[in-house]
């Protein structure tokens, strides 16, 4: 059996970094906020204050513990920031992400062994932002996939060994999620691997990629950055998309980009995450959208079978208060398992609530 960590958006930059022992430069080009240290202002009016700065390790909290005591083979984790001093705005964003590579240790402390780029915010700071980031993570030692110098790199497996057999994970972003089609990698430019549609043809493509390198007792992984923000609703064009992957051979479909988890389907015996939320950002004082209790978020723990069919999901609630992850209590657990339970009945799926607080899925088939 492998089990794969994964979780919704990593958002180290602005408010994040400037917590952090290295703060970079604060400047935003926001339509109403300019510097970086207002969210962080904003966040201690609900939870009181940040002492500054934070130990690399403090934006993750009690997460680091639980990823210890369930030991996943392998850890994902959907990084939607750039790492960069680069000061280089993208024109035409509303928002803009960086952390300072001096910061990277905040990556280092949850010990990923591959970040997905292919999102909406990894070239926020153009193409040499871009370049810095895969230089840091390179010098890091963290495997990247979704992102790259051409479209070959931007395309590639990511290749994860685990006790069981290997983890294969491709990535790429949809413009439903606001990847702009300029970012899409090329020949001759770099950029993040780009699905324009929903279509057959883009989904056994994308399958192609990751099922081209699998070998027997391997897992596969296929990672979406999708869809809108809010909301529990999932077009049937990504249902169908997320079915024609498994079809074609991914076992685990990993969706992000919602701001709070969304739908969990077992198709065929595989997982399909359709939004997995956020895990960590500056968002803790940002309060348009309270019914979707966006301070909850979730820890996601797949145990597939050497087949690649899902033995058991396991999803520990956290909660963040100043801007640091905590053990979720069995209340806001409850209000989690009923909410995601609902919005996936057409799916059929059930979550348990465990005594500890863990929701688990168990696989079947469908």
């Amino acid at each position: 059996m492998t089990t794969i960590f994964l979780c919704g958006d990593v958002m180290t930059g602005r408010g994040i970094d400037q917590i952090l022992p290295h703060p970079g430069d604060p400047a935003l080009r926001e339509s109403v906020v300019t510097d970086a240290r207002t969210y962080v202002t904003l966040a201690e009016r609900v939870n009181g204050e940040i002492a500054r700065p934070v130990p690399f390790a403090w934006p993750w909290g009690d997460a680091l513990s639980v990823l210890d005591d369930l030991a996943p083979d392998v850890r994902l984790i959907n990084l939607e920031t750039a790492i960069t001093a680069a000061d280089d705005f993208t024109p035409g964003k509303a928002v803009h992400y960086r952390m300072n590579p001096r910061n990277a240790g905040c990556l280092t402390a949850v010990r990923p062994d591959v970040c997905v780029l292919a999102n909406n915010h990894v070239l926020d700071f153009g193409p040499g932002g871009l370049a810095e980031t895969l230089r840091t993570l390179s010098g890091l030692g963290i495997q990247y996939v979704g992102a790259g110098r051409d479209v070959q790199e931007a395309h590639r497996a990511a290749v994860s060994d685990a006790a069981a057999g290997r983890v294969l994970t491709v990535a790429a972003g949809l413009k439903s999620s606001g990847v702009p089609p300029r970012w899409a990698a090329r020949e001759d430019r770099p950029g993040v691997a780009y699905v324009g549609d929903l279509s057959d043809h883009s989904a056994v493509r994308l399958a192609d990629r990751v099922m081209a390198s699998k070998q027997a007792g391997d897992v596969t992984v296929a990672s979406l950055h999708w869809g809108s923000n809010w909301g529990y609703d999932v077009d049937d064009d990504q249902v169908r998309f997320a079915h024609r992957l498994i079809e074609a051979g991914v076992d685990v479909v990993y969706g992000h980009s919602s701001h709070h988890p969304r739908l969990i389907e077992v198709y065929r015996g595989r997982l399909i995450l359709y939004g997995c939320g956020d895990l960590v950002n500056d968002y803790e004082g940002i309060q348009p959208y309270r019914a979707f209790r966006d301070e909850l978020r979730l820890l996601y723990f797949a145990s597939v079978d050497p087949a690649g069919a899902l033995t058991v999901l396991r999803m520990v609630p956290m909660r963040v208060c100043r801007m640091r992850l905590e053990r979720a209590g069995q209340e806001d657990s409850e209000w989690l398992r009923t909410t995601i339970e609902d919005a996936s009945e057409r799916f059929g799926t059930r979550l348990d609530n465990q005594r500890d607080g863990t929701l688990t899925v168990t696989g079947h088939d469908r």
